[in-house]
């Protein structure tokens, strides 16, 4: 189904009540229809994929998704749209991301989305900490825009937190590592980090806040107070992407690969064999 505006999908196809959404927020038409099939096959009960008009959605992800017209591109676009659903579904899950990006959580390939969503509901947990794991081509002379899913890379080490500052900000912390800290040159300060709230628990008053955090300090920490909880992970080509299309860093960056460079397996075993995610006491 297509919709003319999210204000238009709300009037007339708001979602139903059970089963978590996923919105995918397309910048451009990179991979995107791998990006819906890869979610409709977690388990999510709706795909939302919100593009400008002017994009084509793929013929063989028409039958997965539900698509709203929306200039993603505009400033605030996401924070306005996933507010937006909050306000209209409190009590329901939600997922966001955007297109060549794909969510991994433990045993993901045995368990649906909703499976896991339950269980963490069951822990007392209204939102999950996932990183941003950056993915790259091999090599970008045969793959100028760094998007190869048939060969892709990720950094198997560099990551790191630092405690993040402020008043009520216990088990909170600020991740760091792939792309944005190896080429920080070329990224701004305030898109360095690789944590994002990308899973909740839709509420009435809460807020999706820049910088990918909400307005409720509890839904920001990475775990609650007596033991670890699930964490996922989201395998991203869009700060590769985005360093091959920026005319500074396109020329200065000859290669993504380092020493630490590994294939990607696109499989949740070896995020979690490399301490990317955490099951917490989901066995």
């Amino acid at each position: 189904m297509n919709f003319r505006s999210l204000d238009h999908f709300l009037n007339t196809g708001a979602p139903a009540p059970k089963g978590p959404v996923a919105m995918i927020f397309a910048e451009d038409e990179v991979e995107l229809a791998s990006t819906i099939r890869h979610h409709a096959g977690l388990g999510f009960a709706q795909v939302l994929v919100l593009m400008p008009e002017v994009f084509d959605l793929p013929e063989e992800a028409v039958e997965h998704c539900t698509r709203i017209t929306c200039d993603t591109r505009a400033e605030g676009a996401l924070q306005g749209a996933v507010n937006a659903m909050i306000d209209a579904a409190p009590g329901r899950w939600f997922y966001y991301c955007y297109n060549a990006e794909y969510l991994f959580y433990p045993f993901c390939e045995t368990r649906s989305v909703g499976e896991m969503l339950t269980f963490h509901a069951e822990e007392r947990r209204d939102a999950m900490l996932t990183y941003v794991i950056d993915l790259y081509a091999g090599d970008l002379a045969t793959v100028p825009d760094a998007v190869s899913r048939e060969g892709a890379y990720l950094d198997r080490t560099g990551y790191y937190a630092l405690s993040r500052p402020g008043h009520g900000k216990d088990r909170q912390l600020d991740f760091y590592g792939g792309l944005r800290w190896r080429f920080e040159e070329h990224i701004p300060k305030e898109k360095r980090k690789i944590d994002r709230i990308a899973l909740f628990r839709a509420k009435p008053g809460l807020h999706l806040l820049e910088g990918h955090v909400f307005d409720d300090e509890e839904y920001n920490t990475y775990a609650c107070p007596w033991h670890h909880n699930l964490t996922a992970a989201i395998c991203s080509f869009r700060t590769a992407k985005a360093l091959r299309r920026n005319p500074g860093s396109r020329f200065d960056i000859r290669s993504f690969k380092w020493h630490n460079s590994a294939p990607f397996e696109w499989h949740s075993r070896q995020l979690l064999d490399l301490g990317l995610m955490e099951p917490g006491q989901w066995f």
